[in-house]
């Protein structure tokens, strides 16, 4: 079994910062790229950031020079710095991770975290 588990989210005020780690765990052979997406009400889901397992990042327009996404290799585990979060931020934020387990065959398939909701007050 494989998990990804973020924690992190929670209440801020316009212009202030969170920072949403997510950790991998269970039977992992490699992780390829890593993101973040999020869902507001009435929104469609979209990719706020994403890393590939060689470092390359791109980001949504609305949060590039804001937002970082990160990840520690080590740790099998992506973070994302939230800095200047402004109230369209609010959103349930959604670690996303492609990764090839141990078990065969060793193929990549996508795996989801459970959510954690991120909410600027203006």
């Amino acid at each position: 079994q494989v998990q990804l588990v973020e924690s992190g989210g929670g209440l801020v005020q316009a212009g202030g910062s969170l920072r949403l780690p997510c950790a991998a765990s269970g039977s992992i052979l490699a992780i390829n790229a890593m993101g973040w997406y999020r869902l507001a009400p009435g929104k469609l889901r979209e990719l706020v950031a994403r890393i590939t397992d060689g470092g390359s990042t791109n980001y949504v327009d609305s949060v590039k020079g804001r937002f970082t996404i990160s990840r520690d290799n080590a740790k099998n585990t992506v973070y994302l710095q939230m800095n200047n979060l402004k109230p369209e931020d609010t959103a349930v934020y959604y670690c996303n991770a492609d990764i090839v387990r141990t078990n065969y065959p060793r193929v990549s398939r996508d795996y989801w975290g459970q959510g954690t909701q991120v909410t600027v007050s203006s």
